[in-house]
């Protein structure tokens, strides 16, 4: 399979290994409703914010859409869209070195994308997919950096939709008036449904005991010509005198083998006048599928009514063409069944939580969301502002009252200071339950979902995990209970099988072994 390089490729393949695990820290003024909504806003880099969400979330997000930079060269725009801005140059000066002084904004584009990319893979369930908002200008980049990523099997689809239809008067080749939407899966299980099919026309009017039915037409499309077998013969409704013949310019659908086989399993609908009406075939509510396939091109959108949209809410021209919140529910629709997660690590202006709260409260769902967005100001006053505003209700720009969504968030910050010090150590102010999501990812690859109230996290692929830290055991021997030895193996709430033991030290000697027991030593284990 083609792979892509670029200036500065080796030195960010695996640079997410080396971002530091941070921690969230809740700001509840910025916080809105319930604060076990679900729901997170975190405000920080996103490559360092999830790297922190990966031990609460790995492995359990279905939907991501994310809305990068498209890299246009416009470094005017809201956001820098040159990859050119100096956090990015800071960031990649001190990752790239010194090659990065030669780097073009493509090769920073790439750079600023791949671990990124990585880490939003491992938040993704078996069956979860990512969908990627770009235009023409590294789209050609980004089918290669997926490729190679998700892996060339689970790409899905690349949607094509509408995004102008005024005449733009820009002085170029040709009018872009579209953009992609590259869709991936994590694995074969991955799929993205169209809409659900309305059943309201399926009937049973003659008592047909396999259910409620529509008809399609028997009527083909081929001449006699074109398709003789399809014109040899006549149609004849069983006990009557009622016949038709095919149509000369069409035909039937199907060849006679065909028609006897839907005449001997009773699948024909017969039209009560025979002079006016045609055969039809019954289509069975039983055997239809509940969603129609998704189409890769979505005409019904358009970017202006995005950022009139955003107009209505905030009051004022933030952003000028922020994607529209239907075509945002749309890949929430098809791609976030009702209990699902959707992750969305270039927040902006808050569409996707936009969006998930109202397919919420239009289908009943208790989807959830989890927004990432870098820029503290754009975070305060626009994203965690617009998403405040839709889930309690406000009065638009006409002066009109907006009934609220429901739901909430809570707005997180990230430490300044990783979860280790400089000295490699766990940090004094870490919690017990802090530290069990890292222990947890670190041993199974995936997001903790226990309650954190025992030294036993749970038992993954047969093994128990344990951890001993901060006091959990009330002080029941050597520092605090943070050291295994044989009366803190005692207190232990019992498992017979193999057992996984995060610990300060291990005192227990070759018992340990005898006792199944896999001893690990934090904080060293723990540098993932």
């Amino acid at each position: 399979m083609p792979t892509l390089n670029w200036i500065g490729k080796e030195a960010v393949v695996k640079h997410h290994k080396d971002v530091p695990f941070r921690l969230l820290e809740p700001v509840p003024e910025l916080s809105c409703g319930p604060a076990d909504a679900g729901n997170l806003i975190v405000q920080g880099d996103n490559l360092h914010a999830l790297k922190s969400l990966l031990p609460r979330y790995a492995g359990k997000v279905k939907c991501i859409y994310i809305d990068p930079p498209y890299n246009t060269g416009n470094e005017g725009w809201v956001y820098n869209d040159n990859v050119n801005s100096p956090e990015i140059r800071k960031w990649l000066g001190e990752v790239v070195g010194k090659e990065g002084e030669t780097l073009d904004r493509h090769d920073r584009w790439l750079c600023m994308m791949y671990p990124r990319l990585v880490l939003l893979r491992q938040f993704l369930s078996d069956d979860g997919v990512i969908l990627i908002s770009l235009d023409d200008v590294e789209a050609g980049h980004l089918r290669l950096l997926l490729d190679e990523i998700f892996g060339f099997k689970n790409r899905i689809a690349t949607i094509t939709w509408n995004t102008r239809n005024t005449d733009n008067r820009i002085k170029t080749r040709l009018s872009p008036d579209h953009e992609y939407i590259f869709v991936y899966g994590k694995s074969a299980s991955s799929k993205i449904e169209g809409r659900v099919i309305d059943r309201s026309d399926f009937k049973n009017p003659d008592k047909d005991p396999r259910g409620p039915y529509v008809t399609d037409p028997l009527k083909g499309k081929a001449t006699a010509s074109e398709r003789p077998n399809l014109h040899d013969y006549n149609m004849e409704q069983p006990g009557t005198a009622n016949v038709w013949k095919p149509d000369p310019a069409k035909g039937w659908i199907t060849d006679r083998a065909g028609y006897e086989r839907l005449l001997s399993e009773n699948r024909i609908w017969w039209p009560p006048n025979s002079a006016t009406g045609w055969p039809r075939k019954k289509r069975f509510l039983s055997e239809t599928q509940e969603r129609m396939p998704a189409s890769s091109f979505w005409a019904e959108f358009k970017t202006q009514s995005g950022a009139r949209e955003l107009d209505e809410i905030l009051d004022e021209r933030v952003f000028a063409f922020p994607k529209p919140l239907a075509l945002i529910q749309r890949v929430i629709s098809y791609c976030a069944p009702p209990d699902s997660l959707v992750l969305d690590s270039f927040a902006g202006t808050g569409t996707t939580a936009h969006a998930v709260l109202k397919q919420n409260a239009e289908d009943g769902g208790n989807r959830r969301f989890i927004l990432v967005e870098m820029d503290e100001g754009i975070a305060r006053n626009v994203t965690r502002e617009r998403v405040r505003r839709v889930a309690e209700g406000y009065t638009n720009a006409k002066g009109q009252a907006v009934e609220g969504l429901g739901g909430g968030f809570q707005f997180c910050r990230l430490s300044a200071e990783p979860l280790f010090d400089a000295d490699g150590q766990i940090r004094s102010d870490v919690s017990f339950a802090q530290l069990a999501e890292f222990v947890w990812f670190a041993e199974t690859g995936t997001g903790f979902t226990g309650t954190a109230d025992s030294p036993l996290l749970g038992i993954h692929e047969g093994r128990a995990i344990y951890l001993l830290y901060n006091g959990i055991l009330k002080d029941k021997s050597v520092d605090g209970g943070n050291v295994l030895t044989g009366p803190v193996f005692e207190v232990l709430p019992k498992f017979a099988g193999p057992k996984v033991i995060y610990a300060a030290a291990n005192r227990m000697g070759t018992r340990a072994v005898r006792e199944g027991i896999t001893f690990k030593q934090t904080p060293y284990a723990l540098e993932i």
